[in-house]
């Protein structure tokens, strides 16, 4: 069997100034390449992830949600300079839980860590970390 290669950093037009593909487009390619699956990873958030689920299937990909996150140095309630700064992951969904607890983690990055960016930390991360890939992103 040949090996296969499965693109895990993703962005879409759902990340704002870096990436620019419609989300059918990102499948469309996929489904070209012969690729079993397809990540979707936009900056901080997760608007595309039901689209890109839906139209993934339909291609016969298989979908991983996941999200590229911003992770607060320290805190996620600190207000520091220069907050985009923070370190990046590639968080995906491994599963259900998985999936839930990646929309609790970009809820919460929203709601309680956004400066500048949504950005969650170490705590929120340990706490919602069950059924979760995580690896590293850009260089930061």
């Amino acid at each position: 069997m040949p090996r296969q290669f499965v693109h895990t950093h993703v962005h879409s037009d759902y990340s704002l100034l870096d990436g620019a593909a419609k989300v059918a487009d990102l499948v469309a390619a996929a489904a070209r390449c012969e690729q079993p699956a397809l990540a979707l990873t936009d900056h901080g958030n997760m608007c595309g992830a039901v689209d890109f689920y839906k139209t993934a299937r339909k291609a016969g990909i298989k979908p991983i949600v996941g999200i590229e996150a911003y992770v607060a140095p320290r805190s996620r309630f600190d207000r520091q300079k220069n907050p985009v700064a923070a370190h990046h992951l590639i968080i995906m969904a491994q599963n259900e839980t998985g999936y839930r607890n990646l929309i609790k983690l970009s809820s919460r990055a929203f709601t309680e860590g956004f400066y500048y960016v949504p950005r969650m930390d170490k705590e929120l991360l340990a706490a919602h970390g069950e059924g979760l890939i995580v690896q590293s992103a850009c260089l930061s």
